[in-house]
Formats: C-alpha cells, structure tokens, sequence
C-alpha cells in the first residue's frame, strides 16, 4: 500500500529540484531568447535567406530542448500535487489507492525529465547543439567485424528513435559475405553530436562466431567517427587546388532502384587525406553539397584534434581498429558483459545495448568529462 508521506516527500523533493533547475538552467533567459527567435519565423521575409533561416531553426530547437521538457516538468508536478490534494481528501480505499498510483506514475515520468535535463546540461560545448555525421568502420575481424559493424548500426539507429532524432543514411558500403564494410549517415536531432560524440572510438564484440563452422569464440572490432555537422557561424576554407572530385553510379538493390547516372560524389581533400562520399540522393548536386558539408564537419574535426591530440587518446598513434584501441568491450561469451573502459561503467544486460539503451555509458562519459573540465 502507498502511503502519502511517502508521496508528498518525493513531491517536495521533485519541486525543490525543479527550482534550482530553472536557476541552473537559465530557463526564463532561454524562453525570452525562443521568444524572439520564433517572433523571427513569422516574419513574411523569413525564408528568402535560406542559410540565416536554416540557422534560426537550428538555434530555436536547440532553445527548446530545454523549454519544452522544463514546462512539462512543472506540469507534470502541479497536476500530481493538485491530484494528491483531492485523494488526501477521500477515504480509505480502492479510488484513492488508484489515485496514489498515478501520482507515483507521474513522480517516476519527472525523474526521467529531470534526468534528462540535468545531461543536457552537460552539454555546454560549441558544437554539442549539432546534427552529427557518424560513420562506422568495421576493423579487424573479417566477415565477423562487418557482421559486427552492422550491429553497431542497428544499435544506433534504434537509440536515435528512442531520442526522437531522425537518421539519414549518407554512404553505404556493405561487406563480402555479411554486414557493412562501412557505412556514414546523418543523425538530425537537438544535441545529437553532444551525445554521440561519447561513443567516438573503438568497439570491441567478443562472441562465438555464427560463420564458424566450429562454433570457436571471436573477437571483432570496429569503428565509431562521430563529427559535428558546422553552423554557419564556423567557416572552413577549402582551396580548389587541395579538392578530388570524383563520380560515379549509386549502388543500389538491383532492378528499377539502380541508378543508371553516375550521381554519387567522392571528395577527397589532399591536405588531410580526408574522404568522403555520399549517394543517397539521385542528383549529383545534391550529393556534392551534401559531401561538402561533411568533408568541412571533417576537416575542422581533424584540425581540432591536433590541437588537443584527442587522435591519440581514442585510436593510438597509427588509428589501428584493433587490440588495445577500445573504449568499450561488448562480451556474448562466455559470459555476458558491456564495460566501457573509459568510465568502468558496465552491465550485463547485453541484449538491451544492443536494442539502443546506450544512455547510461553516454550519461556516464560526459559527468567524467565535465568533472575534468
């Protein structure tokens, strides 16, 4: 039986975080700043600048990321206190049993709001606002780490649903016999490269492998890219000279979904030896600005890595997708177990990781690096 003591500490304890929260969180600095940017939307003239429009939206999302879940917070906890008000108001029984019930609901919602306001807050970095490009490499392994490869990309695509970002897939290489060689896609959402870029690194699986006949246990590795996709407040200067532009035809399932131009776009930027490719659209055009986006994302990623030597941090000195490179083992055999090694967080639930519940080792990595910080 729940008992309203019980109910009306965790109200208060609720309502107390709530308002040290909108202090924290500078919520009414950020509602006065939405206010603006939407006023900015009606405007008649306000799509005849694409670039400042697409800007606009990106900083009006950005501002309600925090808005939106912190009045529904405080929604959330007058309707339960002004519910707990009536069912103290009743008699022992059934109804107001029910009504206890509900405003346990409603606690355990806020502190799922709660937790995800106070990550956010984390999330003080320039670009952690952005849409992200992640590309995923499968390593050492063979068949088995683009088997491997594949998996990671279904784990990806499941947390992105499960935090309501959209998913783009830009580049797909698929393997000899199984899964992906690589693959790169774009993942659309508020804060998406501040949460993804805590799985940038080395991912290790150890299982018994299904292609082995003789059911011995494997180890596979592949990699995680995660940069930021640039506002328009950070130029990157890219001299024809250093640019390769090569086209060719889109892969495709076979039959009337093949593309008979060659509408894909490879860039290759001599300077960094970066490259990128994109064909999900069937214009070419499409396709190279889509790249040019990316190979910019890439390139400031690259020279904001030699400045803080994060290169060497993630991958060693020579990039190896391999032994001692991970940041996270993920074991189905002999026992099972995810451990990232960067934070110790661990759980043997192998099967919910893989399903997308990454949260925890995300959470985790970023409060060890804002402690740092």
């Amino acid at each position: 039986m729940i008992d309203i003591d019980d109910i009306q500490g965790r109200l208060k304890k609720l309502n107390d975080g709530i308002s040290e929260m909108r202090s924290y969180l500078d919520i009414e600095n950020r509602r006065e700043i939405l206010a603006v940017l939407e006023a900015e939307a009606t405007k008649p003239e306000f799509w005849n600048d694409q670039v400042a429009a697409k800007e606009n939206i990106a900083k009006t999302n950005g501002q309600r990321a925090f808005v939106r879940p912190f009045d529904e917070l405080v929604h959330l906890l007058e309707e339960a206190s002004l519910l707990l008000e009536l069912a103290a108001a009743e008699t022992e029984g059934e109804q107001r049993q029910q009504a206890f019930q509900e405003i346990v609901h409603s606690c355990d919602k806020a502190d799922v709001l709660c937790s995800k306001l106070r990550l956010q807050s984390l999330l003080g970095g320039k670009l952690d606002s952005c849409n992200a490009f992640v590309t995923i490499h499968s390593g050492a392994g063979g068949t088995e780490s683009c088997d491997w490869a594949d998996m990671l990309f279904r784990m990806y695509r499941m947390y992105s649903e499960d935090n309501g970002f959209t998913l783009e897939i830009l580049d797909e290489q698929p393997g000899e016999e199984a899964g992906l060689k690589s693959l790169t896609m774009l993942v659309s959402g508020p804060y998406a490269y501040g949460y993804l870029k805590a799985e940038r690194g080395v991912h290790r699986l150890v299982r018994i492998s299904p292609f082995d006949a003789n059911k011995r246990r494997h180890t596979s590795f592949s990699s995680l890219d995660v940069v930021a996709e640039l506002n328009e407040e950070i130029d990157v200067e890219i001299k024809d000279e250093d640019l390769r532009i090569d086209t060719y035809r889109s892969g495709g399932s076979g039959g009337q979904h093949v593309n008979k131009t060659d509408s894909a776009v490879r860039l290759t930027h001599a300077p960094t030896g970066i490259v990128v490719a994109v064909q999900s659209e069937r214009s070419q055009h499409k396709n190279k600005s889509k790249a040019m986006s990316m190979l910019k994302a890439k390139i400031y990623e690259y020279y904001e890595d030699r400045q803080r030597k994060e290169m060497e941090r993630f991958y060693g000195e020579k990039g190896e997708i391999a032994w001692g490179s991970q940041i996270r083992s993920y074991v189905f055999q002999p026992y099972t177990m995810v451990k990232d090694h960067r934070t110790d967080e661990q759980t043997s639930n192998v099967q919910a990781v893989m399903d997308g519940h990454i949260q925890p080792f995300i959470e985790a990595y970023l409060k060890q690096n804002a402690t740092k910080a």
